[in-house]
């Protein structure tokens, strides 16, 4: 069985805040962020890519956080759909 691909979103740090919700600090969002416009900028050069596929993208980081998030906050572990 081969391993799941990462994601930039695995790299960013999730805390649980003191009212149980999952928060991750301001440089991890920069963090996060920045990748996605690099994402983006790659998929431009793409002749068959298109901002379709950059808002596939963009989904497929965010279910990636939302299940470390989910996984955070129950700990236990959750796969993105």
């Amino acid at each position: 069985m081969t391993a799941p691909p990462s994601h930039a979103a695995d790299s960013v740090p999730i805390v649980t805040a003191s009212n149980g919700q999952p928060f991750m600090p301001c440089d991890a969002v920069l963090t996060l962020l920045r990748a996605v416009a690099e994402s983006c900028r790659n998929l431009s050069d793409d002749p068959d890519c298109d901002l379709h596929s950059a808002g596939a993208a963009i989904d497929i980081e965010a279910d990636a956080l939302e299940a470390r998030a989910i996984a955070a906050t129950t700990g236990g572990t959750h796969h993105a759909r």
